[in-house]
């Protein structure tokens, strides 16, 4: 089979496409034919050994994919040659074929593209896990969201739309806030790249108050971190929720005395920990986001198609944050 295997730590450059022998699934295993893989922000850090996720090279990237079975191990049951899958696997995802731990997958319905089936686990199923259960966000609340053009961004409009709120979008240009507002965000506010000084922290801080409104954000999504998130959290509101999902722009220092101002929690929101510890809750979260991708509630917003030759460039683009949705590599059927 045909993968992409990172032999050393570095960047999209040093991934090289090779031969190996395709695997044999073991006990409670799938072996699957991979028809689309989406690349997310992981797939950044884990090539450079800078995520908590560290896999013996050479390796992979690529943790969500949607493929065919092709081979069932021993003692799976349910499960045959030929049925549709999406699955998290950590990594090894871009690849011709893959292994998937049968626990670990989803049927993926006949009606459904594989690339948007790929897209829907990771991003989504972070973003229904933190407005849901970690964030408890209500109809009729207001729900900032940082990097709103990204993934996990798209995700949170689409689904905090879905639950009720009030979304205001936040990315880095024109061209990113008019995507979120196309997804349905009510407002968006442009924001700057960061580095920023004091006054400019200060004047993001006022933009974001004024979107929000008086009463402030409910509900706080932040997968970008750095200098966004001091000016972000001055506009929660009394009690609110800081959703903590990821640090693309880096790791921020947290103004504690806000909080106690505010009255406001800091929820970190670890979905993979979340799965491991409660699968029955993620799987009816999966059911969720089923039900709303029928209903045309959600929708995965496929900015990209790349090959799997193409898959440190996928991985780059993603990188240099010019992404408007999701990037996926596609296999075909």
């Amino acid at each position: 089979m045909k993968t992409l295997l990172s032999h050393e730590p570095g960047g999209p450059e040093t991934l090289a496409l090779a031969e190996r022998p395709t695997p044999a699934p073991g006990p409670g295993e799938l072996l699957v034919r991979v028809l689309a893989c989406a690349v997310n922000f992981p797939d950044v850090l884990i090539i450079v050994d800078k995520y908590q996720l560290r896999p013996p090279r050479p390796f992979a990237p690529g943790s969500e994919i949607a493929g065919v079975v092709e081979a069932v191990g021993p003692g799976v049951a349910g499960w045959q040659a030929g049925d549709r899958l999406i699955a998290a696997i950590g990594f090894g995802g871009m690849a011709d074929q893959a292994i998937v731990a049968a626990a670990q997958a989803f049927r993926l319905p006949d009606w459904a593209d594989p690339a948007e089936g790929a897209a829907l686990l990771m991003t989504y199923g972070t973003t229904i896990h933190a407005l849901v259960d970690r964030g408890q966000l209500k109809a009729g609340e207001t729900l900032l969201v940082l990097g709103a053009a990204g993934g996990t961004g798209i995700a949170a409009i689409e689904i905090g739309k879905a639950l009720g709120a009030r979304v205001v979008a936040a990315a880095s240009s024109e061209e990113k806030c008019r995507a979120a507002l196309d997804t349905g965000a009510d407002e968006a506010v442009v924001y700057g790249r960061g580095p920023f000084d004091k006054v400019q922290a200060k004047e993001l801080s006022a933009a974001f108050k004024q979107a929000v409104g008086p009463q402030g954000a409910q509900v706080i999504y932040d997968p970008v971190g750095g200098d966004y998130c001091d000016p972000a959290i001055r506009c929660i509101g009394w009690e609110g929720r800081y959703l903590v999902i990821g640090f693309t722009a880096g790791i921020p220092r947290l103004p504690l005395n806000l909080t106690l101002l505010k009255s406001c929690d800091v929820r970190g929101v670890f979905w993979g920990g979340f799965t491991e510890r409660d699968p029955e809750r993620n799987r009816d979260n999966a059911e969720r986001r089923f039900g709303w991708l029928q209903e045309g509630r959600i929708r995965p917003r496929i900015a990209r198609r790349f090959t799997l030759e193409q898959g440190g460039e996928a991985i780059d683009w993603l990188r240099r944050r010019e992404a408007v949705g999701k990037a996926v590599i596609v296999n075909g059927e």
